[in-house]
């Protein structure tokens, strides 16, 4: 009997909640939801020397943030120093990092990422941004290693939002950005079938919608919007419907004009 009781009182909380959490996601989609004030916070950056690395430096020195660039190329990452500095950041602090060796990035820590993490834990406050790709949802003819690594930070972010939500840190927050070709120079010569559905989006676009999302503290953002749907459509359509539809909005294709940077140096 005891039982029983048990296992209904753990559905009405259950249903309760999921109730709550549906109409609260409802009123959002409506209405916009508060802006956290971010002045004062360290963001740390990493691939703050060029792209979008650079361009979210900026926007977060123009919202008082103290920042933390890494970046292995120390010209661009001084630049993007002084450009923040004039946007109106007041701490800024470069380190020239290469993030693909560990040693370089146990080093750079030292002076900066251990420096507040476990405060962060400690005070149960604080903000992972990671910039996956919509690579990172669904596989890309030519990208399988891009892909692979994308797909990993994806699985890697979200472990650590569902370790936090275990663990009740609910002051640490997270966003998973996963946008389509960015014209950063990465992905030069790649292309699109259908650009209004599916558009190469431009920089600054994608940085302020970056910064509204975390500003939202929204967990997962993915551009453009036919990204969501598109997601949703791989969830339950057959395989080859949907592949059907990849062939339409060119994205089988996308990566055949690809021109790789490093082979043109």
């Amino acid at each position: 009997m005891s039982f029983n009781l048990q296992s209904s009182k753990k559905l009405f909380i259950f249903l309760g909640k999921s109730l709550f959490s549906l109409l609260e996601a409802m009123i959002f989609a409506l209405l916009p939801k508060p802006r956290k004030n971010v002045a004062g916070e360290i963001v740390l950056i990493t691939g703050a020397g060029s792209g979008l690395g650079r361009l979210l430096a900026l926007q977060f020195a123009r919202l008082g943030s103290v920042l933390v660039l890494w970046d292995i190329n120390k010209e661009g990452n001084e630049e993007t120093c002084k450009m923040a500095r004039e946007a109106g950041a007041t701490r800024v602090h470069a380190y020239t990092c290469d993030c693909s060796q560990k040693e370089g990035v146990y080093r750079v820590a030292d002076q900066t990422y251990k420096a507040f993490l476990p405060a962060m834990i400690a005070n149960d406050h604080g903000h992972l941004v990671c910039i996956s790709s919509s690579a990172g949802l669904s596989g890309v003819n030519g990208l399988a290693d891009y892909c692979a690594s994308k797909f990993a930070a994806f699985g890697f972010a979200e472990s650590v939002f569902v370790e936090t939500f275990v663990q009740k840190q609910k002051g640490i927050k997270t966003t998973i950005v996963c946008p389509f070709f960015i014209k950063t120079g990465m992905f030069e010569g790649c292309t699109t079938g259908c650009p209004s559905l599916l558009p190469i989006l431009e920089p600054k676009y994608a940085v302020e919608k970056i910064v509204e999302a975390i500003l939202q503290e929204k967990m997962y953002l993915y551009m453009p919007k036919l990204l969501y749907f598109m997601m949703f459509l791989k969830s339950f359509l057959p395989l080859k419907t949907v592949l059907l539809i990849a062939d339409y909005l060119g994205i089988l294709h996308a990566m055949d004009g690809f021109v790789d940077q490093k082979k043109k140096l």
